[in-house]
């Protein structure tokens, strides 16, 4: 398996923390399009997803797999962006068919609570977007790693 090499499990780590950091771009943009600017949480989904995937890019063409710089970056960047398109085609229907539930269930669960109403970030509807997000994010990642492992850093050696 390719994590059982020590080089492979440093790449998949630092890959992690660029994601991790992808992720608080993601999120990040995600609340404020959707609880500052009233976006739909799929449209705001979309739109800080595509933002985490250029900041992903860059750390990872950089930092993960600098040696992968020898292949044409429009080449690269590209293929990068074809794998996380079909990562983005994964997330979405996560996003719209898990979203309400999640919603419900926190309402639910907080009406049973002393914290309903006292923080914006403690609400239903955010905590069920988050959840249902941070449920996407996972999901997808472990997508674009091994996708993009095998043919947009294909050239770097194991």
């Amino acid at each position: 398996m390719i994590l059982s090499n020590s080089r492979e499990r440093t790449r998949f780590f630092r890959f992690a923390i660029v994601g991790a950091f992808g992720a608080v771009v993601d999120f990040g943009i995600y609340n404020i399009l959707v609880n500052s600017f009233f976006f739909p949480v799929v449209l705001a989904g979309i739109i800080s997803f595509l933002t985490a995937v250029a900041s992903n890019f860059t750390w990872n063409r950089f930092w993960t797999y600098p040696d992968s710089r020898t292949k044409p970056l429009l080449r690269q960047g590209l293929e990068f962006l074809v794998i996380n398109a079909m990562g983005l085609l994964i997330r979405v229907p996560i996003l719209a068919y898990i979203d309400t539930p999640m919603r419900r269930l926190f309402a639910n669960l907080l009406q049973y609570t002393h914290l309903a109403g006292r923080s914006p970030l403690l609400n239903a509807n955010t905590l069920g977007d988050n959840i249902t997000l941070a449920i996407a994010v996972v999901i997808v990642m472990f997508w674009n790693f091994f996708a993009n492992r095998y043919w947009t850093y294909a050239d770097v050696a194991a």
